[in-house]
């Protein structure tokens, strides 16, 4: 299940900014990214680019509007599967760029030790959960709140374990209240194809999302 991104009425923690375990790699990839958010004027001054960096939370709906209140629908321990563990680098390290105009969005993703799976690469459900993440990232900014109906993905080329990627993620269609995406995941050079997918989300009522038939 993948829920959109919600209004937030406080300041979190974002699990998305750089810490000590991202290596050199990750950080690069982050700042290319970071940089095309904000664009140079000709005068000096800076305009918004065309990118936007997304916060990441480890609990989204304790922090939205309201959230104080409909945080006691669900478990008070009740962590993001992707943000649940304490050790920084350990499982999945990770932050999203959206580019509104272009109905796309990028995920650099560093995959920590205890993702493995076959020795030595990464197991292909923390493959799938990160494509979920992200491809619902982008449906969620495009449609509001939405809930996964079907992923189908082809792994193409085992992942080492501790690799830096990139998911890229593109609206193919809407169609009502079903939103369809694309995604591949490669390397940061986009030289080599690790997995390529395809995703379909349905926009869903925060009503309906705690069991109300209103």
């Amino acid at each position: 299940m993948t829920v959109s991104l919600w209004p937030f009425s406080s300041q979190p923690r974002d699990f998305s900014q750089p810490n000590s375990s991202w290596s050199p790699e990750m950080r690069k990839a982050y700042d290319h990214y970071n940089a095309l958010c904000d664009t140079d004027t000709e005068n000096g001054e800076e305009k918004r680019g065309p990118w936007r960096k997304l916060p990441s939370y480890n609990r989204s709906i304790k922090y939205a509007t309201g959230g104080i209140h409909l945080s006691k629908l669900i478990q008070a321990k009740a962590r993001l599967f992707t943000r649940n563990v304490k050790e920084q680098g350990a499982t999945f390290e990770y932050m999203v760029f959206v580019n509104k105009e272009e109905k796309r969005c990028v995920c650099v993703f560093q995959a920590g030790h205890l993702l493995e799976g076959a020795p030595g690469h990464v197991h292909g459900g923390a493959i799938a959960t990160m494509i979920d993440t992200v491809t619902g990232t982008l449906a969620g900014f495009l449609s509001g709140p939405v809930m996964t109906a079907n992923l189908n993905i082809d792994y193409r080329s085992p992942m080492p374990l501790g690799s830096v990627v990139l998911i890229h993620s593109a609206l193919d269609r809407i169609e009502r209240r079903k939103t369809y995406i694309t995604c591949k995941v490669t390397s940061t050079d986009e030289s080599k194809l690790y997995t390529e997918a395809t995703a379909l989300f349905v926009s869903i009522s925060v009503g309906h999302l705690f069991g109300s038939r209103n």
